[in-house]
């Protein structure tokens, strides 16, 4: 915790998971045993002790957005919540209130932990000063031990202590009151403490007390904890008397019913003030072995509740805004709802910001906008919010997207193992700038983003501003010779042959309904933080550029050549198909041919074919090294073997 908000953040999520614990222990508290009631306590300990909102989860409640509404509208701070420990860790002398309200904090959770310190080296010190036990105390201590299975400790005689104690969790000590026999129970007691281990639980539950001192909620499950300690113990104590023996320890603890309750920090004591006394001899009289069939139960409640309370649950939606709430407050919950859903992948990154722009919305953009982004972006929805003006956020769009026609990633590239890069492409509702539109053509607005980690989250990063195409080949998904792609060139003779060699990347965003006049397909506009890459399709162009002497032009009057893809460069060439007739075809391992005739005075450039396939996204999959082609002209093949077209790079 590095600032007051992340203090709130972690305070909340612990106080939930206790909460919930404790809702869940009083409706069980007869029919589990004690073991459950006072283990089920180390699922709140894993969550006090886990960073809050690690890793984009929240327990039972989604904190974070709450939190992060509430800095926002306080403090005006749009810094990264981020809880990177669950113990104090001021960076920055204090400058505001809420940095002084932290510290404040700091301060007291330190100045309890000196103070429980301070308490159990006093406490170490009187037990040096004590002499060792008696030899009927240690006698009746080895007695008791080998009696029931334990092992023994050393004991110290101690003056001015009211019952006997454990102490410590290095080297521990049963400290007993001078002058005073022992009883066996009160020594098999402290044994079952010291078997368990739980001066190392007490210990842990001062820690907690100290992390959340100015929270009564955690106090109060503090003390509730101790006490359920003592009951377990007292429960294998009963599970290993019969009869008298039971009345008798019960009749040990009445006899300590007046006692106040100052136990030591790292000490495990029979006795925990009169009104707990009362409590445990009331569970004495209700005492009963649990069949064995319910450790099976109480393991199986526990998962259930280790489900919500220690992996949690990660944000998926958000709130878009309905003005349920006055002026821009629910602006404010919106977006902060937007910070706090994670996009946890690339896709999820790129497939919020496409959405972003199709939908104009701030808070869309806000679950994928990087850090230094996001107080301008709040400022500036903010601002339109107030004086009522759409959009939601300033896209940098020349006008607005066409939302049924989703985005397009084009040439995806992973260039890291942290980092993407590609083209985002948008159809526009209209022609921008007031320019005349044109039948069966897509005015596209396209700019290159970059997807990448920040902070344990992915964000988007656009690289540029948006720059218009005018598409005339309006499937989309099956490439746009437009759009920029990556050339491959070669020569032979009087003639170039380039390949321009496209990506298209897609996520699952179809969305199909049944009706009547059948099922109708479309895209679905809702975020998904966390997609994956479904499919990718590649696209080749071929064309063959005359580059020699005009007057040898006419005499071409069939051009035709095949390509496949070199993957490696080690490779060797293939057997390529002949291009035949004037069609253009193409099959699934990247091979495309094609062959078109000529008429006097073409040119300089034609295109020859154009073709293309679908498959599985995989990430492992490389752009081509080069390609093999062959050239036919006038039917003849002029390469033998086949010419490598080298890559240019990015059109």
């Amino acid at each position: 915790m590095r600032d007051l908000w992340g203090f709130l953040l972690q305070t909340l999520t612990v106080s939930g998971a206790a909460g919930l614990v404790l809702a869940v222990k009083t409706l069980l508290c007869r029919q589990l045993s004690p073991r459950w009631q006072a283990g089920i306590w180390g699922l709140v300990g894993v969550v006090a002790l886990l960073p809050a909102g690690w890793g984009g989860q929240y327990v039972l409640v989604n904190w974070p957005a709450a939190v992060e509404t509430l800095k926002a509208v306080l403090a005006g701070d749009y810094g990264p919540l981020d809880v990177i420990a669950p113990i104090p860790l001021p960076d920055a002398a204090p400058q505001t209130v809420w940095q002084w309200l932290f510290w404040v904090y700091a301060v007291g959770a330190g100045g309890c932990l000196l103070w429980y310190l301070i308490a159990y080296v006093r406490l170490r010190l009187a037990l040096r000063r004590g002499t060792p036990a008696a030899a009927d105390v240690t006698a009746a201590v080895e007695k008791t031990a080998a009696q029931y299975g334990l092992s023994a400790c050393p004991a110290v005689e101690v003056e001015g202590i009211a019952s006997a104690f454990i102490c410590g969790v290095v080297r521990p000590v049963l400290a007993v009151p001078a002058g005073r026999a022992m009883d066996e129970k009160v020594i098999l007691h402290e044994l079952l403490h010291y078997r368990y281990h739980d001066v190392a639980w007490g210990m842990g539950i001062c820690l907690v007390r100290c992390l959340h001192w100015c929270n009564p909620l955690m106090q109060y499950c503090a003390n509730r904890a101790g006490n359920d300690l003592e009951a377990l113990c007292d429960q294998r104590v009963l599970e290993r008397l019969e009869g008298e023996e039971r009345r008798d320890y019960g009749r040990i603890l009445l006899s300590m019913a007046d006692e106040a309750y100052a136990r030591a920090p790292g000490t495990s004591s029979i006795a925990n003030g009169g009104a707990n006394i009362r409590r445990r001899i009331q569970a004495i009289a209700r005492f009963k072995r649990y069949p064995a069939g319910m450790a099976l139960v109480s393991v199986c409640m526990g998962v259930v509740l280790a489900a919500p309370l220690v992996v949690g649950s990660r944000a998926h939606g958000v709130y878009l805004g309905e003005h349920y709430l006055p002026g821009t407050l629910d602006m404010e919950v919106a977006l902060a709802t937007g910070r706090t859903t994670w996009c946890t992948t690339a896709a999820g990154a790129l497939d919020s910001y496409g959405k972003a722009l199709l939908t104009q919305s701030g808070v869309l953009r806000a679950m994928c906008a990087p850090q230094a982004q996001q107080a301008d972006l709040a400022a500036g929805v903010l601002q339109r919010e107030r004086a009522g003006i759409q959009p939601e956020w300033e896209t940098g769009l020349p006008c607005p997207a066409d939302q049924t026609q989703g985005y397009f990633l084009y040439n995806l590239r992973q260039l890291g193992p942290d980092v993407y890069e590609g083209l985002m492409v948008v159809v526009l509702s209209y022609p921008p700038d007031g320019q005349p539109g044109e039948e069966r053509c897509l005015d596209l607005a396209v700019q290159t983003v970059r997807a990448q980690k920040e902070h344990g989250r992915w964000v988007a990063v656009p690289q540029e501003a948006f720059w218009v195409v005018r598409a005339r080949e309006p499937a989309l998904l099956w490439g746009c010779s437009e759009l920029p792609g990556i050339d491959y060139a070669g020569r032979v003779g009087d003639l170039e042959i380039r390949v321009c060699y496209q990506t298209i990347t897609e996520v699952d965003n179809a969305v199909t309904q049944s009706g009547w006049l059948g099922s109708t397909s479309s895209f679905d506009l809702t975020p998904k933080p966390g997609a994956v890459f479904d499919e990718v399709r590649d696209m080749q162009w071929g064309t063959c550029t005359f580059v020699g002497a005009e007057e040898r032009k006419d005499s071409i009057t069939r051009l035709g050549f095949s390509v496949a893809p070199m993957w490696e460069r080690d490779e060797e060439p293939p057997a390529l198909r002949r291009p035949d007739g004037q069609s253009s075809g193409s099959s699934s391992d990247g091979t495309n041919w094609g062959s078109v005739s000529l008429e006097p005075g073409w040119g300089p450039t034609v295109r020859i074919f154009a073709g293309g396939s679908g498959s599985t996204y995989n990430p492992a999959c490389p752009v081509p090294e080069a390609f093999w082609a062959d050239l036919y002209c006038n039917g003849e093949r002029l390469t033998d073997p086949p010419v490598v077209l080298e890559k240019e790079g990015v059109a």
